[in-house]
């Protein structure tokens, strides 16, 4: 709409058919609402898509890629024309489209250094990151500064986990091997073995194993392949960790914990975690499989 930066009825206009999904004061909350995504790829980049468009007045952005073209099977803001350039520019250029008022900030490599600041001023926080040191940090600035983390797994099926600030975080629940390690000196191979360790939560609490190429899985856990990707699920996670954003801010409660859960479309059903006896026996196998897949 030309000229939206000026009207004063724009707001109102482009979400009046919320209204009926949400009331007027749940709107109100969304458009005061601050929310900070970090990478905007994949399941990052359709998830501030949704916020930005739900109302949410006060966002900010962060990544440190550029758009390739193996990004254009599932990323929300990659285009032909949009290849080389970076991602959390375009999208930038992206969200102002569709809402020119908003509140919008930019950032870079940067975004590491100002984590506590960011977690101060944005709390809610989702993660779209797929850096590990990264994102042990990231989830140490929310803790410390009491914002909550909305996250999904690395998963052939969509997930959403939603950890407050009292809860785990996934370092500790998942046992990384990177607790007590500063963010910034943790290896590659501590690196490796948390991806593994989520890798395992995976496989042992869903049905994950049956919906995605086990080799490949393998191949991609031991870093010999870059991560697989499917629109329908990087998307769909994508709107999951919208809503529990939505959610959160307008004061609704939802089932979802520090532990998450997939949704299995196949099956048309949710899938959540284990019982502790089954998921230690599970778990067993898994990690037997596991060890078998990565030799």
């Amino acid at each position: 709409m030309e000229g939206s930066e000026l009207n004063p009825d724009f707001y109102a206009e482009m979400t009046t058919r919320n209204l009926g999904f949400v009331s007027p004061e749940e709107q109100e909350r969304l458009r005061r609402a601050a929310v900070f995504v970090a990478g905007v790829g994949g399941m990052g980049g359709a998830c501030v898509q949704m916020l930005v468009r739900a109302g949410v007045g006060k966002i900010a952005i962060a990544d440190i890629d550029t758009f390739e073209i193996s990004n254009l099977n599932r990323q929300i803001f990659a285009f032909n024309d949009t290849i080389d350039r970076p991602k959390a520019e375009v999208t930038a250029e992206g969200l102002r489209r569709i809402n020119p008022q908003l509140d919008l900030t930019v950032l870079g490599a940067e975004w590491t250094d100002r984590l506590d600041e960011l977690a101060r001023d944005y709390p809610i926080i989702v993660n779209g990151c797929d850096d590990v040191a990264a994102t042990v940090e990231l989830y140490r600035a929310a803790q410390r500064c009491g914002a909550a983390v909305i996250d999904a797994y690395a998963s052939p099926l969509p997930s959403v986990i939603l950890v407050r600030p009292g809860d785990p975080r996934p370092e500790e629940r998942l046992g990384y091997p990177t607790r007590s390690t500063p963010w910034r000196d943790i290896s590659a191979d501590q690196a490796g073995d948390a991806f593994l360790k989520e890798i395992e939560w995976v496989l042992t609490h869903s049905s994950s194993h049956a919906h995605v190429d086990l080799q490949a899985a393998a191949e991609m856990a031991a870093g010999k392949r870059k991560r697989m990707s499917f629109a329908p699920m990087v998307v769909t996670a994508g709107a999951l960790m919208a809503g529990e954003a939505l959610s959160l801010i307008m004061g609704r409660r939802t089932r979802t914990d520090c532990r998450g859960w997939f949704l299995n479309v196949r099956d048309a059903c949710v899938e959540r975690p284990l019982p502790v006896p089954l998921a230690w026996i599970k778990g067993w196998v898994v990690r037997r499989m596991m060890k078998r897949l990565l030799a």
